[in-house]
């Protein structure tokens, strides 16, 4: 690696700009012009709907036709991305700035909804507009800013892992089984996320956060630089993996990233049609409200096991070489635990008796039989 990473110069940061605005504004104008699916958003609290267009779809497709077309037909190559990592790492957190800049700007506009800050915090009111958000459902030249900056982010994160392809290519001759495998692992969880990318109307940063410093930095910055953090540790380990070992990660992987997929969905099935079968039974709730069926009547937090579970996979594709690459699956251990805990304290304190009665059926919150 020595000598493949440039340094931060005025320089650089030019290109990281060029680099970075090129990409961004791409994925914004596919967001504005391209095909995808139209579908209706969750009630808001005066009980209209806002229609949103999903074209995550179409621009993970077309990101695949831009660099296979450019790397067969044009000899495309994108080490630059690598090699400017720095510079671009400088360049997106100028952008978050702006962009939250932007929004508090326009959030002051009279007659934008905004959902009340949490409780608790002590920031100063221009502070909280600043951090949590000052508009809930920013919209942006006819596209859905919270919707679209998802794009940035794991797209980015994914051709992030990309150039590391490259650039062992270019160094080494060769890109070896364990980092493929990483590349297809992200695959898959892109793929996954985006063939039922409707499920993110129903998640609570779409519905019921304003847009923010804290969601725009976490989705230009904080998920491609830490996400993409095992890749680092492929680029020189030209040793490959053993079958046996990869074919026992590649079952780990997709067992996680089911688990993780399929309980989302379930609970999604469920808001949309109370009645749809989950594993060939009629969906069973406490009181129609708290759904025990599936992955449900295995732990209340079920999912947060498959995504820890998908995060370590990505970890182990680098064995054992250093510690670093599983400050990702850890931090997200940490995360999601506390996030559980908090969620328990919440449905307890909404829910009351009826949530008693969901833990004595469903006991454990994350790991069946442990925890």
């Amino acid at each position: 690696m020595d000598g493949l990473l440039l340094p931060v110069t005025a320089d650089t940061l030019w290109t990281a700009t060029l680099m970075l605005g090129g990409f961004v504004g791409a994925l914004f104008l596919g967001a504005r012009f391209l095909p995808g699916l139209e579908r209706d958003g969750y009630p808001l609290p005066d009980g209209t709907r806002r229609r949103y267009s999903l074209t995550g779809m179409t621009l993970f497709f077309m990101t695949h036709v831009v660099v296979g077309v450019g790397t067969i037909g044009y000899g495309l190559s994108l080490t630059p991305i690598v090699r400017h990592f720095w510079p671009l790492f400088v360049v997106t957190n100028v952008l978050a700035f702006a962009v939250t800049i932007t929004l508090w700007v326009l959030g002051r506009r009279p007659g934008v909804r905004k959902v009340p800050h949490p409780e608790g915090n002590k920031l100063p009111p221009a502070m909280q507009d600043m951090w949590f958000g000052a508009e809930a459902d920013p919209v942006w030249l006819g596209v859905d800013l919270k919707m679209f900056m998802y794009q940035p982010s794991l797209i980015g994160t994914y051709l992030i892992v990309i150039s590391f392809a490259y650039a062992q290519y270019e160094l080494h001759g060769v890109v070896t089984p364990q980092l493929q495998c990483f590349i297809g692992f992200w695959f898959a969880y892109l793929f996954t996320h985006y063939v039922k990318e409707e499920f993110m109307l129903s998640t609570w940063d779409i519905h019921s956060e304003n847009f923010g410093f804290m969601l725009v930095w976490g989705d230009l910055v904080y998920v491609p630089f830490l996400y993409s953090l095992p890749v680092w540790w492929h680029l020189d380990q030209v040793q490959p993996m053993a079958p046996a070992a990869l074919v026992l990660l590649v079952l780990f992987h997709l067992l996680g990233l089911w688990v993780f997929r399929e309980a989302n969905w379930q609970k999604e099935r469920y808001k949309q049609n109370p009645n749809a079968p989950i594993w060939g039974k009629p969906a069973e709730a406490i009181d129609g409200r708290l759904l025990v069926s599936g992955f449900w009547g295995l732990g209340r937090k079920i999912n947060y096991t498959g995504e820890i579970a998908v995060y370590v996979s990505f970890a182990l594709t680098t064995g054992f070489v250093s510690p670093y690459p599983y400050l990702l699956p850890l931090s997200l251990i940490v995360l999601l635990s506390q996030r559980a805990a908090r969620d328990d304290k919440k449905c307890r304190a909404k829910y009351g008796e009826r949530w008693t009665r969901y833990c004595e059926r469903v006991r454990f919150r994350m790991v069946p039989f442990l925890y």
